[in-house]
């Protein structure tokens, strides 16, 4: 059985989200912990991973910077995060495995994923990233050619294209790895955001692809049995702060679809993890689970447990 489990950036950092390195090291061996066992009971694990704490660090010492030496983009900032972020996911799960006795390889791939290049969130920017800023701060990112609005007593953010992934252009080298037994660490952060351009190259561009929709266009493309999209929560919440609160269980594809539209899924947070899980189910998944980190291992096990998505 392939298991493809996508992480929150969050589950990268410290309490708090705290973002030092020793922090994030700690954070990201506790959660390899949980994939090692998964890995020695024989499960066939693809990973993935968020990146918006890192990638927002990046984007503080492009502001402070950005005065003496221009901003690194988004793409590069992505590619970045996917490097370091694979290297500690690669050392921490090799020692995990190897205190199990496991022998097991682990790979980090740099990966890309396509947009279109006409997307609408291209025209009009809407995603906000990063801190705010003072205006005339600001203006400095402007003179960049980045795009920042006036948000009035919080000050200035910055915001950008949020394009749909259409194709994780390296599945196929994700797919080789995995088939030599490699545990594969890719797409990190939806992966880098390219366009196709009309003379067929590709070429990078500033966008944030949401990680749990690249994730199931990834998962479809390796043929992945199960899809775990793990939070920090043990379930998807029905009247989410409402005395009437109560938490999602076993849920077909259109009862999931019925709750979404009645609004009870807010956009920034469990809205694309309900959309992702449902696709992947809807588009020949065998099924998918939104759950917490600790849950991990009886999501993939067939367990009840968190928010288990199927057709039937």
């Amino acid at each position: 059985m392939r298991t493809l489990i996508a992480f929150g950036g969050n589950a990268m950092t410290g309490p708090g989200g705290s973002a030092t390195p020793q922090d994030q090291d700690t954070a990201v061996a506790e959660a390899m912990e949980h994939v090692a066992d998964l890995v020695a009971a024989g499960v066939d694990v693809v990973l993935t991973h968020g990146n918006g704490p890192q990638v927002g660090n990046l984007l503080v010492k492009n502001e402070l910077a950005a005065a003496v030496v221009p901003p690194v983009p988004l793409d590069w900032c992505g590619a970045q995060t996917q490097g370091t972020l694979g290297f500690l996911i690669m050392d921490a799960l090799d020692r995990s495995l190897a205190q199990r006795g496991v022998d097991r390889k682990v790979a980090t791939l740099v990966t890309r994923t396509r947009v279109d290049g006409a997307d609408p969130g291209f025209a009009r920017p809407t995603k906000p990233i990063g801190r705010y800023l003072p205006a005339g701060e600001a203006a400095v990112l402007v003179e960049h050619g980045q795009i920042w609005e006036d948000r009035g007593e919080r000050g200035w953010r910055r915001v950008v294209a949020s394009p749909e992934p259409l194709e994780i252009l390296d599945a196929p080298a994700i797919g080789v790895l995995s088939d030599a037994g490699y545990v594969v660490v890719a797409a990190g952060g939806g992966g880098i955001p390219v366009v196709r351009d009309d003379d067929g190259t590709l070429r990078g561009v500033e966008a944030v692809i949401d990680k749990d929709l690249a994730a199931a266009l990834l998962a479809r493309s390796l043929d992945v049995d199960v899809l775990v999209i793990a939070t920090d929560v043990d379930h998807a919440i029905l009247d989410y702060g409402t005395d009437r609160a109560r938490p999602i269980g076993q849920v077909t594809t259109s009862e999931m679809r019925a709750h979404a539209a009645d609004g009870q899924f807010a956009s920034g947070s469990m809205g694309p993890k309900v959309e992702a899980a449902v696709r992947f189910v809807e588009q020949g998944g065998t099924r998918s689970v939104i759950t917490s980190l600790q849950r991990i291992g009886d999501a993939v096990r067939g367990s009840t447990v968190g928010t288990v998505i199927e057709n039937t």
